[in-house]
């Protein structure tokens, strides 16, 4: 018998909606709940183990995966078998991640899952904009303590109307794109791109979210409530000693508030309040330590943050110095690796990131195949961050989740300036060299030089800047912070980046972690954003201030060809082998695409120099050769027959055709080198094709004049052709009387 299943009903407002159910499927999980729109369905579960680890974090596992069963396809690759998440699975798991992990309270450390999957898709439907909605229901029927029901949600603009949740077809004709998260009183996660729009825009696209998202937690809360809202679970508590508490922060306050006004480097900073804590530590007996030495860490930690945050608060004043809205010293340089088609650093303060660009054909272009989207790029950035530059030595175990993610930050913030009749596929490679602050925003900036330099004809250049917030509830006071370290990345209340041209903003990233931050608030960071963006940006400018017109001599140059879809067959020739010979002597790289409009064939020529494109433009000028009837041309002899010669236009070279021997001359010819050898250049008057043969035909003598006296032989009667001698005379052999052998 099927069990009882409770189920929730969001209306979306166009005519769309999403369920949420529960009860019928994996029960055994402390929460689990299917959510569908259309034909996509999502499953959710969520399990928590019950006892407690002494990690100081918690060990949260955020995990979506989409199954190729789900869009009745197979898994590409040797191995049908869903393996590795691809890149896309990954950014929904940090989508969702980043608005759960805040809402468990901070000393909850019971190993916990969160697993989304997708088990039907709609080609109508983006699953991952329901994957926050999924993973925060599922919590509402479990017993984790959790501070309140979030949701997520995607918001595009078409035609000046907001749309959440759009299809795949709406957001290509959407001038922006944004993930938000939020519960119902605050919004707490902010991710999208952007077509250039103002600050005020994107704080109405926000809004209009948080509005759709309120509706999506109310059935949340509806759905717990009818299946049986159940007791938070009881857990070890972590140790309170308010006395303890007061004697480390009278201790520490003010020699941390000392050490952050004198505005020193990363390193003298750390090794000040380090120092402050082991003299904090050794103001306690052994048997103190002994008693509560577990609670030393936190407290100092405490009273540090507190003492970094009062002084900005206070007197406007950062831990290196600077002012609030004050940008860290900026220097540049193009071209500086000499074999890459492009390379650039860019290095703000103690962060420091190399971009390398690498031009390519449509070959090169990084394919995507998940479920819900099988597609390509033809414009990628992948971003390295090595141990080293943090001055760390850890394990190095494949590409991280944060790589990931910062890396596809970049790409957003790029990729919409990179012209649509670009003929390359660009790759952009960021190395980070050193971090302290937002090295994805110093990605962008190295990016954007780079691809000038290796003469991208970008639309417009892009920057980036990374700013936070610290406020006081009490006293209403805040500051926002231009290009932020990354110890105020850590002490503040919200840290956003925010990349953009001269005009506007191309992409965002935001965590805001104080609660009902107002939109006022919210506008004026962004506005101070976009001086520090500004800035920066002519320091970009000021190094490289418009591509290059050329790539550079040692990158390879793209040259596109259309093709009549006819001689795309002649063009690649028997199992590639005309294309194959032509790579290989022209020393370049071809690739045959078709139009899906036209059925044209669009050939892509990439070589180094123009010696090897102008033989493969000569190749392809030769194939789609068509001599017109009447017209003369130049041919020379390639090849002798004994009834005529093989001759080759010289106009279009690999193009031949048979001159008969009975159109070598007006007079009888005997043998064909009597009047041509090999190696011979002259004219030809092409006859078009022979209706009888049904082979082209040329002809030498029809451009020399008729011998005086020459009389042509009379054409043959079409009735007496095929006849023989003994039919013409009016008798048959078969009828003759003949004896019969012996």
């Amino acid at each position: 018998m099927i069990p009882k299943v409770f189920k929730e009903v969001i209306d979306l407002g166009d005519g769309r909606e999403i369920t949420i159910e529960t009860g019928k499927l994996a029960k055994q999980a402390h929460g689990s709940v299917v959510v569908t729109s259309g034909k996509c369905m999502l499953l959710c579960t969520v399990v928590s183990n019950y006892e407690q680890k002494n990690l100081g974090f918690l060990p949260l596992t955020v995990d979506y995966r989409e199954k190729f069963a789900a869009a009745g396809r197979y898994p590409g690759g040797f191995f049908k078998r869903e393996a590795r998440p691809s890149d896309g699975e990954v950014l929904t798991m940090r989508l969702v991640d980043r608005v759960l992990r805040p809402l468990f309270p901070k000393d909850y450390q019971a190993e916990t899952q969160v697993m989304i999957q997708l088990m039907s898709h709609d080609d109508d439907v983006m699953p991952e904009a329901m994957a926050g909605l999924a993973a925060s229901a599922a919590i509402q029927l479990s017993d984790f303590p959790f501070e309140c029901a979030i949701s997520e949600a995607r918001v595009g603009r078409v035609n000046g109307e907001f749309v959440i949740n759009p299809t795949r077809a709406q957001l290509a004709e959407s001038d922006l794109e944004m993930m938000i998260g939020a519960s119902a009183d605050s919004v707490m996660m902010v991710e999208g791109e952007m077509d250039e729009i103002s600050e005020e825009e994107m704080a109405d696209a926000i809004k209009f979210a948080h509005e759709a998202i309120k509706v999506q937690i109310a059935a949340q809360l509806r759905l717990a409530e009818a299946f049986g809202k159940k007791e938070v679970r009881e857990y070890e508590t972590a140790e309170v000693n308010e006395d303890l508490e007061k004697r480390i922060h009278d201790l520490a306050y003010d020699k941390c508030y000392a050490i952050a006004k004198k505005g020193t480097s990363k390193a003298e900073r750390s090794n000040a309040f380090a120092e402050v804590k082991e003299e904090v530590k050794a103001s306690f007996t052994e048997e103190e330590m002994e008693e509560f030495g577990h609670l030393v860490g936190g407290y100092y930690r405490q009273a540090e943050k507190a003492a970094v945050r009062d002084l900005t608060l206070n007197e406007g004043l950062r831990l290196d110095g600077r002012k609030t809205d004050e940008i860290r010293p900026i220097w540049c340089e193009v071209d500086y690796l000499p074999s890459t088609h492009g390379s650039a650093i860019f290095t703000r303060g103690e962060t420091q990131a190399l971009a390398t660009v690498t031009l390519g054909t449509s070959r090169d272009a990084n394919k995507i195949d998940m479920p819900s989207y099988e597609g390509e790029e033809n414009f990628y950035l992948h971003y390295n961050f090595p141990p080293f530059c943090t001055g760390e030595a850890r394990p190095i175990r494949g590409t991280s989740r944060r790589e990931v993610g910062h890396g596809n930050l970049a790409q957003r913030a790029l990729k919409g300036m990179i012209p649509a009749d670009c003929p390359y596929t660009v790759r952009v490679v960021s190395e980070v060299l050193e971090s302290n602050g937002s090295s994805s925003m110093a990605t962008v900036c190295a990016g954007t030089m780079a691809m000038m330099d290796a003469g991208v004809q970008m639309k417009k250049p892009v920057s980036g800047i990374a700013m936070g917030l610290i406020s006081d509830a009490k006293s209403g006071k805040y500051a926002v912070l231009s290009d932020i370290l990354g110890d105020e990345d850590h002490l503040g209340d919200m840290d956003f980046k925010v990349t953009g041209t001269a005009d506007g903003i191309t992409a965002c990233q935001m965590d805001i972690k104080v609660k009902g931050l107002s939109y006022e608030i919210l506008v004026n960071a962004l506005k101070q954003a976009r001086e520090g963006r500004l800035h920066i940006l002519s320091k970009l400018t000021d190094t490289i201030a418009t591509p290059n017109a050329e790539v550079k001599e040692h990158a390879p140059t793209m040259v596109t060809r259309r093709v009549p879809n006819e001689f795309i067959g002649a063009l690649i020739g028997p199992g590639g082998k005309v294309i194959q010979e032509m790579q290989k002597e022209t020393e370049t790289t071809i690739v045959i695409n078709e139009d899906p409009v036209t059925e044209e064939g669009i050939v892509e020529i990439l070589g180094v120099g123009s010696k090897g494109i102008d033989a493969v433009m000569a190749k392809i000028d030769s194939i789609l050769f068509k001599p017109e009837v009447g017209s003369a041309y130049e041919v020379k002899v390639i090849k002798m027959l004994d009834f005529g010669a093989v001759v080759e236009y010289q106009d279009a070279p690999g193009n031949e055709v048979l001159l008969h021997v009975s159109e070598l001359a007006w007079e009888r010819t005997e043998n064909v080198t009597d009047v041509v050898n090999m190696g011979d250049v002259f004219d030809v008057k092409y006859l078009g094709t022979d209706p009888r043969t049904r082979k082209e035909k040329v002809s030498r003598k029809a451009l020399l004049p008729k011998p005086e006296g020459f009389v042509e032989r009379p054409p043959r009667n079409d009735k007496d052709r095929g006849r023989g001698r003994d039919d013409r005379r009016g008798g048959s052999r078969d009828n003759r009387d003949r004896k019969p052998r012996d």
